[in-house]
Protein backbone atom coordinates (compact mmCIF):
# COMPACT_ATOMS: atom_id res chain seq x y z
CA UNK A 1 0.00 0.00 0.00
CA UNK A 2 1.20 3.19 -1.04
CA UNK A 3 -0.94 5.50 1.19
CA UNK A 4 0.25 5.67 5.30
CA UNK A 5 -1.70 6.64 8.17
CA UNK A 6 -0.25 7.79 11.44
CA UNK A 7 -2.84 7.19 14.42
CA UNK A 8 -1.73 9.94 17.15
CA UNK A 9 -4.00 9.45 19.95
CA UNK A 10 -6.37 6.42 20.95
CA UNK A 11 -9.19 5.71 18.86
CA UNK A 12 -11.75 3.22 18.64
CA UNK A 13 -10.95 -0.18 17.12
CA UNK A 14 -13.35 -0.19 14.89
CA UNK A 15 -12.29 3.18 13.11
CA UNK A 16 -8.53 1.56 12.82
CA UNK A 17 -9.81 -1.38 10.64
CA UNK A 18 -11.99 0.59 8.38
CA UNK A 19 -8.42 1.90 6.94
CA UNK A 20 -6.19 -1.81 7.37
CA UNK A 21 -8.19 -2.19 3.61
CA UNK A 22 -6.55 0.93 2.03
CA UNK A 23 -3.91 2.27 4.05
CA UNK A 24 -1.21 1.24 6.13
CA UNK A 25 -1.94 2.41 9.31
CA UNK A 26 0.91 3.08 12.01
CA UNK A 27 -0.95 3.72 15.61
CA UNK A 28 1.66 5.45 17.74
CA UNK A 29 -0.72 6.30 20.71
CA UNK A 30 2.08 8.03 22.94
CA UNK A 31 3.74 10.18 20.31
CA UNK A 32 5.70 13.20 21.24
CA UNK A 33 5.35 16.37 19.56
CA UNK A 34 9.36 16.08 18.60
CA UNK A 35 8.72 12.53 17.31
CA UNK A 36 6.16 14.12 15.54
CA UNK A 37 8.40 16.65 13.78
CA UNK A 38 10.62 13.53 12.57
CA UNK A 39 7.81 11.21 11.28
CA UNK A 40 5.52 13.59 9.90
CA UNK A 41 6.75 13.70 6.47
CA UNK A 42 6.23 10.30 5.64
CA UNK A 43 2.26 10.14 6.13
CA UNK A 44 -0.34 11.07 4.01
CA UNK A 45 -3.22 11.53 7.27
CA UNK A 46 -3.13 11.77 10.38
CA UNK A 47 -5.82 10.98 12.97
CA UNK A 48 -5.61 12.79 16.40
CA UNK A 49 -8.27 13.66 19.06
CA UNK A 50 -7.30 16.28 21.65
CA UNK A 51 -4.25 15.27 22.82
CA UNK A 52 -1.72 15.82 19.86
CA UNK A 53 -1.23 19.46 18.70
CA UNK A 54 -1.33 19.78 14.93
CA UNK A 55 0.92 22.92 14.81
CA UNK A 56 1.82 24.64 11.93
CA UNK A 57 5.21 23.73 12.54
CA UNK A 58 3.98 19.60 12.31
CA UNK A 59 2.50 20.98 9.18
CA UNK A 60 5.04 22.79 7.61
CA UNK A 61 7.12 19.49 8.49
CA UNK A 62 4.70 17.59 6.10
CA UNK A 63 5.70 16.23 2.40
CA UNK A 64 2.68 13.77 1.47
CA UNK A 65 0.00 14.80 4.30
CA UNK A 66 -3.64 15.21 2.16
CA UNK A 67 -5.61 15.38 5.80
CA UNK A 68 -5.41 15.95 9.13
CA UNK A 69 -8.89 13.93 11.19
CA UNK A 70 -10.04 14.76 14.23
CA UNK A 71 -11.91 11.96 15.90
CA UNK A 72 -14.28 14.29 17.14
CA UNK A 73 -16.08 17.48 16.85
CA UNK A 74 -13.50 20.89 18.06
CA UNK A 75 -10.78 21.30 16.41
CA UNK A 76 -8.64 23.31 18.60
CA UNK A 77 -5.66 20.99 18.53
CA UNK A 78 -5.35 21.60 14.61
CA UNK A 79 -4.28 24.69 13.20
CA UNK A 80 -6.62 25.32 10.27
CA UNK A 81 -5.23 28.08 8.67
CA UNK A 82 -1.56 26.50 8.40
CA UNK A 83 -3.09 23.35 6.91
CA UNK A 84 -5.44 25.68 4.30
CA UNK A 85 -1.92 27.51 3.40
CA UNK A 86 -0.51 24.15 2.03
CA UNK A 87 -4.12 22.61 0.49
CA UNK A 88 -4.12 19.80 3.48
CA UNK A 89 -7.73 19.46 4.27
CA UNK A 90 -8.95 19.15 8.12
CA UNK A 91 -11.99 17.14 8.74
CA UNK A 92 -13.81 16.36 12.13
CA UNK A 93 -17.18 14.13 13.34
CA UNK A 94 -19.51 16.84 14.15
CA UNK A 95 -22.29 14.29 14.02
CA UNK A 96 -20.86 11.55 16.46
CA UNK A 97 -21.60 13.34 19.60
CA UNK A 98 -25.25 14.67 18.35
CA UNK A 99 -27.19 12.28 20.54
CA UNK A 100 -24.82 11.75 23.29
CA UNK A 101 -24.85 15.53 24.20
CA UNK A 102 -28.55 15.48 23.81
CA UNK A 103 -28.70 12.68 26.25
CA UNK A 104 -26.89 14.31 28.70
CA UNK A 105 -28.52 17.37 28.40
CA UNK A 106 -31.63 15.47 29.56
CA UNK A 107 -30.01 13.67 32.50
CA UNK A 108 -29.06 16.70 33.99
CA UNK A 109 -32.47 18.08 33.22
CA UNK A 110 -33.76 15.08 35.02
CA UNK A 111 -31.06 15.41 38.11
CA UNK A 112 -32.14 19.18 38.36
CA UNK A 113 -36.31 18.29 38.39
CA UNK A 114 -35.42 15.26 40.61
CA UNK A 115 -32.86 16.73 42.71
CA UNK A 116 -30.84 13.93 42.44
CA UNK A 117 -27.37 15.06 42.51
CA UNK A 118 -27.71 16.24 46.20
CA UNK A 119 -30.15 12.99 47.54
CA UNK A 120 -27.41 10.65 46.08
CA UNK A 121 -24.85 12.85 48.32
CA UNK A 122 -27.36 12.38 51.01
CA UNK A 123 -27.82 8.99 51.35
CA UNK A 124 -23.68 8.23 50.88
CA UNK A 125 -23.51 10.81 54.00
CA UNK A 126 -26.01 8.49 56.17
CA UNK A 127 -28.79 10.52 55.65
CA UNK A 128 -32.58 9.82 54.60
CA UNK A 129 -34.12 13.32 54.40
CA UNK A 130 -37.21 12.43 52.25
CA UNK A 131 -38.89 15.89 52.58
CA UNK A 132 -35.81 17.54 51.69
CA UNK A 133 -35.76 16.80 47.97
CA UNK A 134 -39.47 17.58 46.51
CA UNK A 135 -38.88 17.77 42.75
CA UNK A 136 -41.20 18.51 39.99
CA UNK A 137 -42.61 16.85 36.59
CA UNK A 138 -40.93 17.59 33.46
CA UNK A 139 -44.85 16.07 32.01
CA UNK A 140 -46.90 19.37 30.46
CA UNK A 141 -43.81 21.89 31.48
CA UNK A 142 -42.51 24.25 28.92
CA UNK A 143 -39.12 23.39 26.94
CA UNK A 144 -36.89 26.57 25.86
CA UNK A 145 -34.39 25.37 23.28
CA UNK A 146 -31.83 28.22 22.28
CA UNK A 147 -30.16 27.02 18.81
CA UNK A 148 -31.74 24.26 16.51
CA UNK A 149 -28.69 22.69 15.16
CA UNK A 150 -27.94 18.77 15.46
CA UNK A 151 -28.26 18.80 19.39
CA UNK A 152 -30.60 20.58 19.51
CA UNK A 153 -32.91 18.72 17.39
CA UNK A 154 -32.45 15.72 19.07
CA UNK A 155 -32.97 17.44 23.06
CA UNK A 156 -36.82 18.43 21.53
CA UNK A 157 -37.31 15.02 20.40
CA UNK A 158 -36.08 13.29 23.70
CA UNK A 159 -38.07 16.23 25.75
CA UNK A 160 -41.38 14.86 23.84
CA UNK A 161 -41.08 11.90 25.38
CA UNK A 162 -41.92 13.05 29.41
CA UNK A 163 -44.45 14.97 27.59
CA UNK A 164 -42.82 18.29 27.54
CA UNK A 165 -44.22 21.14 25.23
CA UNK A 166 -41.24 23.02 23.12
CA UNK A 167 -40.41 26.62 22.02
CA UNK A 168 -37.27 27.51 20.18
CA UNK A 169 -35.37 29.93 19.45
CA UNK A 170 -33.22 30.19 16.72
CA UNK A 171 -33.29 33.17 13.67
CA UNK A 172 -32.63 30.82 11.08
CA UNK A 173 -34.59 28.22 11.26
CA UNK A 174 -37.23 27.48 8.46
CA UNK A 175 -40.89 27.17 8.92
CA UNK A 176 -40.87 23.47 7.50
CA UNK A 177 -38.16 22.62 10.11
CA UNK A 178 -40.31 23.99 12.25
CA UNK A 179 -43.25 21.66 11.55
CA UNK A 180 -41.56 19.21 11.00
CA UNK A 181 -40.65 19.08 14.89
CA UNK A 182 -43.43 20.33 16.24
CA UNK A 183 -42.11 23.41 17.73
CA UNK A 184 -42.88 26.50 18.27
CA UNK A 185 -40.65 29.77 17.44
CA UNK A 186 -40.27 32.89 19.71
CA UNK A 187 -37.54 35.41 20.19
CA UNK A 188 -35.33 35.08 22.77
CA UNK A 189 -37.23 37.32 25.38
CA UNK A 190 -40.31 35.30 25.17
CA UNK A 191 -38.24 32.14 25.50
CA UNK A 192 -36.71 33.53 28.79
CA UNK A 193 -39.90 34.31 30.29
CA UNK A 194 -41.97 31.29 29.44
CA UNK A 195 -39.73 28.59 29.65
CA UNK A 196 -39.37 26.28 32.62
CA UNK A 197 -36.26 24.32 31.52
CA UNK A 198 -34.23 26.06 29.02
CA UNK A 199 -31.32 24.27 27.15
CA UNK A 200 -28.81 26.11 25.44
CA UNK A 201 -27.22 25.06 22.24
CA UNK A 202 -25.43 27.96 20.00
CA UNK A 203 -21.59 28.30 19.58
CA UNK A 204 -19.73 30.69 21.83
CA UNK A 205 -19.37 33.66 19.68
CA UNK A 206 -19.08 37.53 20.36
CA UNK A 207 -22.54 37.24 19.59
CA UNK A 208 -23.74 34.75 21.88
CA UNK A 209 -20.54 35.73 24.83
CA UNK A 210 -22.76 36.44 28.07
CA UNK A 211 -25.81 35.72 26.29
CA UNK A 212 -27.71 34.97 29.83
CA UNK A 213 -26.89 37.61 32.02
CA UNK A 214 -28.54 39.74 35.46
CA UNK A 215 -31.35 41.19 32.26
CA UNK A 216 -31.96 37.56 31.34
CA UNK A 217 -32.26 36.20 34.38
CA UNK A 218 -34.55 38.76 36.12
CA UNK A 219 -36.82 37.51 33.00
CA UNK A 220 -36.97 34.00 33.65
CA UNK A 221 -39.51 32.40 36.19
CA UNK A 222 -38.82 31.92 39.53
CA UNK A 223 -38.95 28.20 39.21
CA UNK A 224 -37.03 27.90 36.32
CA UNK A 225 -33.88 25.66 35.08
CA UNK A 226 -31.03 26.63 32.93
CA UNK A 227 -28.50 24.25 31.32
CA UNK A 228 -25.66 24.67 29.12
CA UNK A 229 -24.23 21.76 27.17
CA UNK A 230 -22.61 23.97 24.73
CA UNK A 231 -19.95 26.34 25.58
CA UNK A 232 -18.74 27.90 28.61
CA UNK A 233 -18.89 32.16 28.37
CA UNK A 234 -22.27 32.28 26.48
CA UNK A 235 -23.29 32.35 30.44
CA UNK A 236 -22.19 34.76 33.19
CA UNK A 237 -21.39 32.58 35.79
CA UNK A 238 -21.00 35.64 38.33
CA UNK A 239 -24.42 36.59 37.23
CA UNK A 240 -25.67 32.96 37.42
CA UNK A 241 -24.43 32.63 41.04
CA UNK A 242 -26.20 35.96 41.87
CA UNK A 243 -29.52 34.58 40.55
CA UNK A 244 -28.93 30.69 42.10
CA UNK A 245 -27.73 31.85 45.63
CA UNK A 246 -30.61 34.42 46.09
CA UNK A 247 -33.60 32.09 44.61
CA UNK A 248 -34.31 34.14 41.50
CA UNK A 249 -34.48 30.70 39.38
CA UNK A 250 -34.14 27.13 40.79
CA UNK A 251 -31.31 25.58 39.74
CA UNK A 252 -28.62 25.46 36.79
CA UNK A 253 -26.92 22.27 35.01
CA UNK A 254 -23.57 22.93 33.45
CA UNK A 255 -21.29 20.67 31.61
CA UNK A 256 -19.32 23.55 30.04
CA UNK A 257 -17.82 26.43 31.98
CA UNK A 258 -15.80 30.07 31.34
CA UNK A 259 -12.52 28.91 33.30
CA UNK A 260 -11.74 24.67 33.12
CA UNK A 261 -11.75 23.38 35.26
CA UNK A 262 -13.61 25.72 37.95
CA UNK A 263 -11.40 25.13 40.43
CA UNK A 264 -12.85 29.32 42.09
CA UNK A 265 -15.84 29.64 40.79
CA UNK A 266 -18.59 30.65 43.70
CA UNK A 267 -21.10 27.83 42.03
CA UNK A 268 -19.39 25.10 43.68
CA UNK A 269 -20.87 26.45 46.83
CA UNK A 270 -24.34 25.47 45.74
CA UNK A 271 -26.65 22.58 46.32
CA UNK A 272 -28.95 23.56 43.73
CA UNK A 273 -26.76 23.46 40.65
CA UNK A 274 -25.44 19.80 38.83
CA UNK A 275 -21.78 20.11 37.18
CA UNK A 276 -20.34 18.11 35.46
CA UNK A 277 -16.42 18.24 33.93
CA UNK A 278 -17.51 18.79 30.16
CA UNK A 279 -18.35 15.06 29.13
CA UNK A 280 -21.37 15.80 27.30
CA UNK A 281 -19.96 14.42 24.15
CA UNK A 282 -18.05 11.41 26.47
CA UNK A 283 -19.54 8.10 25.63
CA UNK A 284 -18.24 4.82 23.86
CA UNK A 285 -20.87 4.62 21.13
CA UNK A 286 -19.71 8.74 20.57
CA UNK A 287 -15.80 7.52 20.44
CA UNK A 288 -16.89 4.90 18.14
CA UNK A 289 -18.62 6.61 15.79
CA UNK A 290 -16.06 9.59 15.86
CA UNK A 291 -13.40 6.66 14.52
CA UNK A 292 -15.40 5.03 12.23
CA UNK A 293 -16.40 9.08 10.56
CA UNK A 294 -13.13 10.01 10.29
CA UNK A 295 -11.52 6.43 8.71
CA UNK A 296 -14.37 6.67 5.63
CA UNK A 297 -13.75 10.47 5.19
CA UNK A 298 -10.13 9.73 4.66
CA UNK A 299 -10.71 6.83 2.76
CA UNK A 300 -12.86 8.85 0.83
CA UNK A 301 -9.40 11.34 -0.21
CA UNK A 302 -7.80 8.77 -1.19
CA UNK A 303 -10.37 7.46 -3.47
CA UNK A 304 -10.55 11.22 -5.27
CA UNK A 305 -13.98 11.48 -3.51
CA UNK A 306 -14.56 14.84 -1.74
CA UNK A 307 -15.30 13.88 1.98
CA UNK A 308 -18.44 15.44 3.48
CA UNK A 309 -17.17 17.34 7.03
CA UNK A 310 -14.38 19.32 5.87
CA UNK A 311 -13.23 22.15 7.83
CA UNK A 312 -11.39 23.95 5.59
CA UNK A 313 -11.91 23.53 2.00
CA UNK A 314 -12.55 20.23 -0.50
CA UNK A 315 -10.24 18.51 -2.66
CA UNK A 316 -8.50 20.93 -5.05
CA UNK A 317 -5.62 20.52 -7.91
CA UNK A 318 -2.52 22.88 -7.41
CA UNK A 319 -2.65 24.94 -9.96
CA UNK A 320 -6.69 25.92 -9.19
CA UNK A 321 -5.19 26.26 -5.46
CA UNK A 322 -2.97 28.56 -6.11
CA UNK A 323 -5.41 30.24 -8.77
CA UNK A 324 -7.68 31.42 -5.85
CA UNK A 325 -5.70 31.69 -2.88
CA UNK A 326 -4.77 35.42 -2.93
CA UNK A 327 -8.72 35.64 -2.80
CA UNK A 328 -9.79 33.90 0.38
CA UNK A 329 -8.35 36.72 2.66
CA UNK A 330 -11.31 39.36 1.01
CA UNK A 331 -14.18 36.39 1.10
CA UNK A 332 -13.60 36.08 4.84
CA UNK A 333 -13.49 39.64 5.13
CA UNK A 334 -16.44 40.08 2.84
CA UNK A 335 -18.44 37.31 4.77
CA UNK A 336 -17.60 38.45 7.92
CA UNK A 337 -18.80 41.97 7.17
CA UNK A 338 -22.08 40.55 6.14
CA UNK A 339 -23.01 38.91 8.97
CA UNK A 340 -22.12 41.90 11.07
CA UNK A 341 -24.54 44.36 9.14
CA UNK A 342 -27.49 41.77 8.64
CA UNK A 343 -30.41 42.72 10.74
CA UNK A 344 -32.87 40.14 10.99
CA UNK A 345 -32.67 36.43 9.08
CA UNK A 346 -31.08 36.43 5.78
CA UNK A 347 -33.41 35.78 2.79
CA UNK A 348 -31.22 35.76 -0.06
CA UNK A 349 -26.92 36.03 -0.63
CA UNK A 350 -25.99 36.73 -4.86
CA UNK A 351 -22.71 36.67 -5.77
CA UNK A 352 -21.05 38.35 -8.81
CA UNK A 353 -17.64 38.25 -9.77
CA UNK A 354 -16.07 40.19 -12.43
CA UNK A 355 -13.05 40.44 -14.13
CA UNK A 356 -10.57 37.98 -15.02
CA UNK A 357 -12.54 36.07 -12.07
CA UNK A 358 -15.58 35.63 -14.12
CA UNK A 359 -13.42 33.18 -16.42
CA UNK A 360 -12.30 31.27 -13.02
CA UNK A 361 -14.08 27.64 -13.71
CA UNK A 362 -15.30 27.28 -10.23
CA UNK A 363 -16.93 30.03 -8.82
CA UNK A 364 -19.01 27.65 -6.80
CA UNK A 365 -15.78 27.00 -4.05
CA UNK A 366 -15.70 30.97 -3.32
CA UNK A 367 -19.30 31.21 -2.82
CA UNK A 368 -19.08 28.44 -0.60
CA UNK A 369 -16.55 29.97 1.35
CA UNK A 370 -18.77 33.03 1.48
CA UNK A 371 -21.84 30.96 2.45
CA UNK A 372 -19.30 29.23 5.43
CA UNK A 373 -18.38 32.65 6.63
CA UNK A 374 -21.71 34.34 6.99
CA UNK A 375 -23.38 31.17 8.72
CA UNK A 376 -20.84 29.79 10.87
CA UNK A 377 -21.17 32.55 13.52
CA UNK A 378 -24.94 32.16 13.96
CA UNK A 379 -25.18 28.01 13.70
CA UNK A 380 -23.95 25.62 16.41
CA UNK A 381 -23.54 22.98 13.19
CA UNK A 382 -20.39 23.48 11.51
CA UNK A 383 -20.78 24.86 7.73
CA UNK A 384 -17.83 24.03 5.44
CA UNK A 385 -17.29 24.12 1.91
CA UNK A 386 -19.02 21.10 1.54
CA UNK A 387 -22.29 21.53 2.92
CA UNK A 388 -22.42 25.48 2.39
CA UNK A 389 -25.00 25.46 -0.02
CA UNK A 390 -26.73 22.59 1.23
CA UNK A 391 -26.76 24.40 4.88
CA UNK A 392 -28.12 27.39 3.18
CA UNK A 393 -30.74 26.01 1.62
CA UNK A 394 -32.16 24.40 4.75
CA UNK A 395 -32.27 27.69 6.18
CA UNK A 396 -33.87 29.13 3.33
CA UNK A 397 -31.22 31.15 1.87
CA UNK A 398 -31.35 31.62 -2.08
CA UNK A 399 -28.09 31.56 -3.28
CA UNK A 400 -27.35 32.97 -6.67
CA UNK A 401 -23.81 33.07 -8.64
CA UNK A 402 -23.27 35.56 -11.10
CA UNK A 403 -20.26 36.92 -13.92
CA UNK A 404 -19.71 40.00 -15.72
CA UNK A 405 -16.66 40.79 -17.89
CA UNK A 406 -16.56 44.70 -16.51
CA UNK A 407 -14.67 44.86 -13.39
CA UNK A 408 -14.74 48.88 -13.22
CA UNK A 409 -11.13 49.35 -13.56
CA UNK A 410 -9.97 46.43 -11.59
CA UNK A 411 -8.27 43.37 -12.72
CA UNK A 412 -11.12 41.40 -11.07
CA UNK A 413 -13.77 42.30 -8.51
CA UNK A 414 -16.71 40.36 -6.38
CA UNK A 415 -20.06 41.53 -5.31
CA UNK A 416 -21.73 40.41 -2.26
CA UNK A 417 -25.39 41.84 -2.04
CA UNK A 418 -27.35 40.43 0.50
CA UNK A 419 -30.75 40.49 1.37
CA UNK A 420 -32.32 40.56 5.24
CA UNK A 421 -35.74 40.89 6.86
CA UNK A 422 -34.77 44.62 7.33
CA UNK A 423 -32.28 45.48 5.10
CA UNK A 424 -30.28 44.79 2.32
CA UNK A 425 -26.50 44.90 2.25
CA UNK A 426 -23.95 45.32 -0.68
CA UNK A 427 -20.24 44.97 -0.56
CA UNK A 428 -18.02 44.67 -3.50
CA UNK A 429 -14.48 43.75 -2.92
CA UNK A 430 -10.60 43.69 -4.92
CA UNK A 431 -7.56 41.84 -3.87
CA UNK A 432 -4.79 44.55 -4.79
CA UNK A 433 -1.15 44.78 -3.89
CA UNK A 434 -1.24 41.57 -1.80
CA UNK A 435 -4.20 42.78 0.51
CA UNK A 436 -7.69 42.75 0.49
CA UNK A 437 -9.64 46.09 0.08
CA UNK A 438 -13.31 47.06 0.37
CA UNK A 439 -14.30 49.47 -2.82
CA UNK A 440 -18.05 49.79 -2.72
CA UNK A 441 -20.70 49.51 0.45
CA UNK A 442 -24.49 50.04 -0.66
CA UNK A 443 -23.49 51.76 -3.76
CA UNK A 444 -20.89 54.15 -2.38
CA UNK A 445 -17.16 54.75 -3.42
CA UNK A 446 -14.82 53.89 -0.35
CA UNK A 447 -11.27 52.47 -0.33
CA UNK A 448 -11.04 50.58 2.69
CA UNK A 449 -8.38 47.84 4.13
CA UNK A 450 -10.88 45.22 5.92
CA UNK A 451 -8.98 45.16 9.68
CA UNK A 452 -10.25 45.76 13.24
CA UNK A 453 -13.21 47.83 14.03
CA UNK A 454 -14.83 49.83 11.45
CA UNK A 455 -17.67 51.85 12.24
CA UNK A 456 -20.43 52.35 9.42
CA UNK A 457 -22.24 55.67 9.11
CA UNK A 458 -25.53 56.61 6.83
CA UNK A 459 -26.08 60.52 7.19
CA UNK A 460 -27.49 63.25 4.86
CA UNK A 461 -24.30 65.35 3.46
CA UNK A 462 -24.29 68.43 5.35
CA UNK A 463 -21.79 70.37 7.16
CA UNK A 464 -21.70 69.38 10.51
CA UNK A 465 -22.47 65.57 10.78
CA UNK A 466 -18.99 64.18 10.33
CA UNK A 467 -18.07 66.51 13.27
CA UNK A 468 -21.01 65.23 15.45
CA UNK A 469 -20.28 61.77 15.14
CA UNK A 470 -16.78 61.91 15.70
CA UNK A 471 -17.19 64.08 18.62
CA UNK A 472 -19.71 61.13 20.13
CA UNK A 473 -17.66 58.59 19.87
CA UNK A 474 -14.71 60.92 21.31
CA UNK A 475 -16.55 61.25 24.28
CA UNK A 476 -16.08 57.55 25.09
CA UNK A 477 -12.69 57.77 24.53
CA UNK A 478 -13.02 55.87 21.02
CA UNK A 479 -10.02 57.12 18.61
CA UNK A 480 -10.65 57.39 14.99
CA UNK A 481 -7.36 55.93 13.39
CA UNK A 482 -8.79 56.47 9.56
CA UNK A 483 -11.64 57.90 7.95
CA UNK A 484 -13.47 57.26 4.34
CA UNK A 485 -16.55 58.97 2.98
CA UNK A 486 -18.52 58.16 -0.29
CA UNK A 487 -21.78 59.98 -1.86
CA UNK A 488 -23.40 59.95 -4.78
CA UNK A 489 -24.19 63.63 -5.15
CA UNK A 490 -23.70 66.52 -2.96
CA UNK A 491 -26.58 67.28 0.03
CA UNK A 492 -27.85 63.78 -0.93
CA UNK A 493 -27.25 60.47 1.61
CA UNK A 494 -23.51 60.16 2.32
CA UNK A 495 -21.69 56.94 4.32
CA UNK A 496 -18.58 57.28 6.04
CA UNK A 497 -16.43 54.16 7.71
CA UNK A 498 -14.31 54.97 10.34
CA UNK A 499 -11.53 52.80 11.77
CA UNK A 500 -11.24 53.03 15.66
CA UNK A 501 -8.92 51.62 18.30
CA UNK A 502 -11.46 50.25 20.32
CA UNK A 503 -14.56 48.18 20.07
CA UNK A 504 -17.75 50.50 19.54
CA UNK A 505 -20.27 49.25 22.29
CA UNK A 506 -24.02 48.87 21.25
CA UNK A 507 -25.14 51.73 23.60
CA UNK A 508 -22.68 54.23 21.56
CA UNK A 509 -24.32 53.28 18.12
CA UNK A 510 -27.72 53.59 19.63
CA UNK A 511 -26.23 57.25 20.59
CA UNK A 512 -24.99 57.70 17.69
CA UNK A 513 -28.39 56.56 15.51
CA UNK A 514 -30.06 59.54 17.49
CA UNK A 515 -27.83 62.38 15.82
CA UNK A 516 -30.24 64.38 13.52
CA UNK A 517 -29.95 63.07 10.10
CA UNK A 518 -27.96 60.46 11.00
CA UNK A 519 -29.88 57.77 9.14
CA UNK A 520 -27.98 54.22 10.57
CA UNK A 521 -24.49 52.96 12.02
CA UNK A 522 -23.50 49.95 12.99
CA UNK A 523 -20.02 48.81 13.98
CA UNK A 524 -17.84 45.81 12.08
CA UNK A 525 -15.06 43.72 13.87
CA UNK A 526 -13.08 42.25 11.56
Amino acid sequence: MDKKVLIADQINEKGIDELKDIAEVVPNFTISNEELLKVIKDFDAIIVRSRTKVTREVIEASDKLKIIARAGVGVDNVDVQAATERGIMVINAPESTSITVAEHTMGLILALSRKIAIADSSVKNGKWEKGRFMGIELNGKTLGVIGMGRIGSQVVTRSKAFGMDTIVYDPYITKKTASELGVTVVDLETLIKESDVMTIHVPLTPETKYLISKPQFEMMKENAFIVNCARGGIINEDDLYDALSTDEIRGAGLDVFENEPPKNSKLLELDNVVLTPHIAASTSEAQRDAAIIVANEIKKVFKGISPKNVINMPVLDPETFNLIKPYFALIEKIGKFMIQTAKGNINEIDVTYCGELSEFPKHDILTRMILQEVLNPILNEPVNLVNATTVAENRGIIVTEGKRCDAKGYKSLIKVEMKSDYNDVSVEGIFTHQQPRIVMINGYKVDVEPEGTMLISKYKDKPGIIGAIGTKIGEHNINIAKMQVGRKELGGEAVMVLKVDQIVPEFVILEIKKLEDVHDAVAVNL
